[in-house]
């Protein structure tokens, strides 16, 4: 693909990086923040629910995760993880070290503390938490750091819980291991003042940095995370979730543009064609595929299930359409559907006959449907609820597709591309912490901090490079190492 002008396509990109901190206890608990290798002690099994906020609402993103209906099974270990983690007892007071560190940061960031912490709780009923919320404390607000392409505004900086570790899961579980819930984590959140996907990672190697000067950070693999907000004009802002590695930002930004920019076609075809809205059908395809070669449709038979289709009016050749190198629309429709179904995926006739799906069999479904020669079908082999709900799922992902880039929630991939995860949450997942008193940041506790902040990394190149003589490249890949 030629290289893109991304101020002209209004490319907009915010950072959120969480880091673990490196003190003795965790947040709410005396507990270690060590993480274990060794098999549990024991494990309890749990499940969640969505509950109201203080205005009646209930958060979409959590509702979507409550209709999985996934059981919960947490591991612990006896000299470790306490009852605070199993939400068998209130949380202790908030860990005064954990605030002095994320001040620090704050500080470092040019921020300005807030008179007074008071911690929330954010939804989470994915499992993660085994109390169905995060805990989380706002620090600091309206900080900036400097870039060469202009400066970044820090908006916020908060103190919060990490999440559990998650071991497995499959149809019906989630596995997760309690000994990350409850490491304190800061969080903080850029503007979207980022104009280039070189620029993402210049900036978030510059906050990490600052992060490791305080030298009471944890190092290594998942105990640095950054979150992308991306938009671009015409589109919609995107949350992409845990990019774990710095030189994998700017190709997250790449192929996000990428793929934004291919649904705007979409959407631009599908106008151009004539289709502005389409109502949901489903079709009871079985009889045609009794004698099918496919082995995934004949299993499915054989143990019971049902073929069902769906006609996408005017979407053939689209589905097909690659938006993402390796990725298809049709692979955002099978996302969709397997995340809020459970079914292994689905078919559509862009890519027929394939599969062991025969010409003859794609006819007679195209003239069972009545599908006409701009259309796709979409059909899906599974137990009837399970295909129903999948093709449920396609058809409100199709729906997205006349309006353009669906504001959602995705997932990084090792390649770069992403995944769908859920919706994007809204407001009425905060609701105040009562169990947690606020705490008073007093200016006698900031001045304190403040002359005693670590040696900034601009500052360590210059004395290397006056002090120890060393050439200012070398210098600074001295301040880059993990040895420093």
């Amino acid at each position: 693909m030629e290289a893109l002008d991304y101020r002209s396509l209004g490319l907009r990109v915010g950072l959120e990086i969480h880091q673990q901190l490196n003190t003795k206890h965790k947040l709410f608990c005396e507990c270690p923040t060590s993480m274990r290798d060794e098999s549990p002690h024991y494990e309890v099994q749990r499940k969640l629910r969505p509950t109201q906020s203080e205005l009646g609402e209930i958060d979409i993103a959590a509702q979507f995760e409550f209709k999985k209906g996934k059981w919960f099974i947490y591991e612990g270990y006896e000299d470790s993880v306490c009852l605070v983690e199993l939400d068998e007892e209130p949380p202790h007071p908030l860990n005064q070290e954990a605030l002095d560190v994320a001040l620090q940061v704050a500080l470092m960031l040019n921020m300005t503390p807030v008179d007074e912490v008071h911690v929330m709780r954010k939804i989470v009923i994915d499992g993660s938490n085994t109390c169905g919320f995060q805990r989380t404390a706002r620090v600091a607000m309206n900080g900036w750091i400097d870039d060469e392409e202009g400066r970044v505004r820090i908006l916020t900086l908060s103190l919060e819980e990490d999440a559990a570790r998650k071991i497995i899961e499959d149809d019906k579980s989630i596995r997760y291991r309690l000994d990350r819930l409850g490491i304190p984590l800061i969080e903080i959140a850029t503007g979207p003042d980022i104009h280039s996907p070189e620029q993402a990672k210049r900036v978030a190697l510059r906050i990490g940095q600052l992060l490791r000067a305080t030298r009471k950070v944890k190092r290594g693999i998942g105990t640095i995370r950054q979150d992308l907000n991306i938009s671009i004009s015409g589109g919609a802002r995107i949350e992409v979730k845990g990019v774990q590695e710095l030189d994998l930002i700017p190709k997250v930004i790449e192929y996000e543009v990428q793929r934004q920019l291919n649904l705007l076609k979409i959407r631009d075809e599908l106008i151009r064609r004539g289709v502005s809205d389409f109502e949901e059908n489903y079709y009871d395809v079985t009889d045609i595929f009794m004698n099918t070669q496919s082995r995934v449709i004949k299993r499915a038979i054989s143990s019971g299930g049902t073929v069902f289709a769906s006609v996408l009016p005017g979407f053939a050749g689209l589905v097909g359409m690659q938006i993402q190198p390796g990725r298809r629309f049709g692979t955002e429709l099978a996302e969709r559907a397997i995340v809020e179904s459970g079914v292994g995926g689905i078919f559509h006739t862009d890519e027929m006959p394939a599969y062991g799906i025969s010409k003859e069999e794609v006819e007679q479904l195209k003239r069972k449907v009545g599908a006409k020669e701009l259309d796709c079908i979409v059909f899906v082999a599974a137990d009837k609820d399970k295909a129903l709900s999948a093709l449920k799922a396609v058809i409100a992902r199709a729906k997205e597709a006349l309006k353009g880039v669906p504001n959602e929630t995705r997932a990084a991939n090792p390649d770069g591309t992403t995944r769908y995860m859920r919706p994007m949450p809204g407001a009425a997942r905060m609701y105040p912490e009562t169990d947690v008193p606020p705490t008073v940041i007093s200016p006698d506790r900031i001045e304190k901090l403040r002359a005693t902040l670590p040696e900034l990394p601009e500052q360590k190149v210059a004395r290397f490079i006056k002090d120890l003589g060393l050439p200012e490249d070398l210098a600074k890949l001295m301040v880059r190492s993990v040895y420093l």
